[in-house]
């Protein structure tokens, strides 16, 4: 759930691996390289397959064991993304790194913040009677995840967030986040889920049972599990077809409605794999054909999705007006600004060609209608691509918009623009700014699956 509705300018604990993980060679440093000063491999990593991650003959990055022991580095560059996915080719891999490791640390004083207890961590939203929300709780948890290696506090950081969500269940599904936190550290606007923020937690945890093992104080694995059950049981549709809005949505016309920007099919592919429960496959199968019929039927020049989605099981269409948040509800804004980047995950994580015709389709209409300046996206459109109102940049909504280019060769020149855009700007606030570090993260090779990762 977006809390970002107001116009922002864009300015400027030691842990051991497994015992089960045996050590091998010596590895590269923190680019990925062979220097014999290196960390050494924490567990034996298959050999790379010629893409982004190996040459096929040695084995790739990946399984390092750094300081603070994050078994997936952040820029080992380990796991290549999938064949016909580029990377920005302005600039080498290590320059690309340094300028996801630049917005971190610029990102992390700002947002990342300890409070509401001994040893919880929690992302500020800048908002005035919120200190925080499960979706700015998400978005930490994932990019502490990837920036271990960089980042020497991430697991004692990853933990605290991890006991702030504890703190704060929803009162109807108590293994599921309460969606917004007072600034004295109490739940507000009611006790109850947002399923945007419940699916990066419980992707966060899956990638922490690979980042650090789950045999410490937290069973990051066992918590996951916990959480997805959760979400599947309160925040889906009876037939398995969609994601609801949150816990709270037990009938009407909200039960009937998604949120495009729920529709994570990557994450969907891990819970899958996580649980062996195969009604995450038929959820992203359902979003796929929500997107498609949207696509076609409500933006066929543009391909953009509204943030509201109203009959999901039936016959998917944008909302009306004022649904749930603001009159943008039913057109391209502060919500399905994110599409682009979660869909195109699925194509450059598990090669989903689903997922690549529907961020090309996105992708081709904006190089157009910007007349490929990246820095000319707007704050928001109508799904015909009439422009909200707003002239301003907004990382929020020109960062995601990278992501998708990746998904295609002939995108490479305005993935090139649309990097150097993001990464030249910041202090757009939370939303913006989070959003532009967790895309900044995939444009440079850095996003890697739970099902993907060896160990520990």
């Amino acid at each position: 759930m977006s809390i970002s509705t107001r116009p922002r300018l864009a300015l400027a604990a030691t842990w051991l691996l497994a015992t089960a993980c045996s050590p091998g060679a010596g590895g590269g440093g923190d680019d990925g390289g062979g220097d014999d000063d290196g960390p050494i491999d924490a567990c034996p990593c298959p050999t790379g397959d010629g893409g982004n991650g190996g040459d096929g003959t040695t084995p790739p990055a990946g399984c390092e064991g750094m300081a603070g022991a994050a078994a997936q580095p952040f820029a080992n560059h380990g796991r290549a993304y999938a064949a016909g996915s580029i990377l920005p080719s302005h600039l080498p891999a290590d320059q690309l790194d340094d300028a996801v490791r630049d917005f971190y640390d610029a990102w992390k004083p700002l947002y990342l913040k300890a409070g509401c207890g001994t040893g919880r961590w929690y992302v500020e939203s800048g908002h005035s009677d919120r200190l925080t929300v499960s979706e700015a709780h998400g978005y930490g948890m994932l990019i502490l995840v990837y920036m271990a290696g960089h980042e020497p506090n991430a697991r004692t950081m990853f933990d605290g967030m991890v006991r702030f969500y504890q703190d704060h269940p929803s009162d109807i599904t108590p293994a599921l986040m309460s969606w917004s936190q007072d600034r004295s550290c109490d739940n507000n606007d009611g006790a109850n889920s947002a399923t945007d923020g419940d699916l990066d937690i419980a992707y966060a945890l899956l990638l922490a049972d690979k980042q650090w093992s789950s045999g410490g104080t937290i069973n990051y694995r066992a918590e996951a599990e916990a959480i997805i059950d959760a979400i599947r049981a309160a925040e889906v549709d009876a037939s398995a077809s969609y994601v609801r809005l949150g816990d709270w949505t037990s009938a009407g016309q909200f039960y009937d409605a998604t949120r495009s920007s729920d529709f994570m099919p990557a994450h969907f592919a891990s819970f899958a794999a996580a649980t062996g429960d195969s009604s995450w496959t038929q959820i992203a199968t359902r979003s796929y054909q929500i997107m498609q019929a949207v696509q076609t039927g409500f933006a066929p020049q543009t391909g953009l999705l509204p943030d509201f989605i109203a009959s999901a099981a039936t016959s998917p269409r944008p909302v009306n007006g004022q649904f749930l948040e603001n009159p943008s509800d039913g057109s391209y804004s502060y919500n399905a600004c994110r599409d682009p980047w979660r869909i195109a995950m699925d194509f450059l994580i598990n090669g989903d060609t689903r997922a690549k015709a529907v961020a090309q389709r996105m992708t081709t209409w904006i190089k157009t209608r910007t007349g490929g300046d990246p820095a000319a996206i707007l704050p928001g459109y109508s799904l015909a691509g009439n422009g909200l109102g707003g002239n301003y940049l907004d990382l929020a909504f020109v960062a995601p918009f990278g992501v998708a280019a990746m998904v295609d060769g002939g995108n490479q020149t305005w993935l090139n623009r649309t990097w150097d855009t993001v990464a030249g700007e910041r202090d757009g606030g939370y939303y913006a700014d989070t959003i532009a570090m967790l895309s900044l993260i995939a444009m440079s090779g850095n996003w890697w699956s739970p099902e993907a990762a060896p160990c520990p």
